[in-house]
Formats: structure tokens, sequence, C-alpha cells
């Protein structure tokens, strides 16, 4: 049970990532390049391509890319299709 409370922890932190002390630095530089993916107007830039070079072998960068970008498309695909969540990430109430 450890893990699993150590988890939900960590989901409850993403909200404030940047603050929290929770997430290693190279967590840090995914969610970064994670949230930088998402939010329309946002550039991935140099200086954060360098920092996830840090952290991740060029592999790396490309499944952690591919896995952000299909999460994006599946928050467009989705509800446009009318598909529910089918309750297997329980997210904590607000």
């Amino acid at each position: 049970m450890k893990g699993e409370d150590e988890g939900k922890a960590r989901v409850e932190e993403l909200e404030n990532w940047r603050e929290s002390g929770v997430f290693s630095e190279a967590e840090r530089v995914a969610l970064d390049y994670a949230e930088r993916m998402t939010v329309t107007g946002e550039r991935v830039d140099e200086a954060l391509f360098a920092r996830l070079k840090e952290h991740y072998s060029e592999a790396q960068i490309v499944e952690l890319t591919a896995a952000i970008a299909f999460e994006n498309f599946r928050s467009k695909l989705n509800p446009a299709l009318g598909i529910a969540a089918q309750g297997f990430c329980l997210l904590p109430q607000r």
C-alpha cells in the first residue's frame, strides 16, 4: 500500500508540479515538455530540448514525445465521439 499511497500523493501534486518536492528534476523537465506540447501558444525551445537531453536519450525523448502527443490526440478525439472515461484512473476530488 505504501507505493499506492505515494502514487496518489504524486497525482495530487501534479497541479503544482513546479513547486512540489515530490518530483525529480528529470520528471520536472518531462512535465514542462508535456505542458509546452499541450498548451496552445507554448513552444518547445532549444533550452528546454537541451534540458531534456540532460536526462533522456534520443530514443526516450521520441517515446516521451509520442506518448504526450497520443494523450493530446485522445483528449480531442474522445470527447468529440462521446467516449467517456472508463474509470481506470480515479482522479482525486477537487
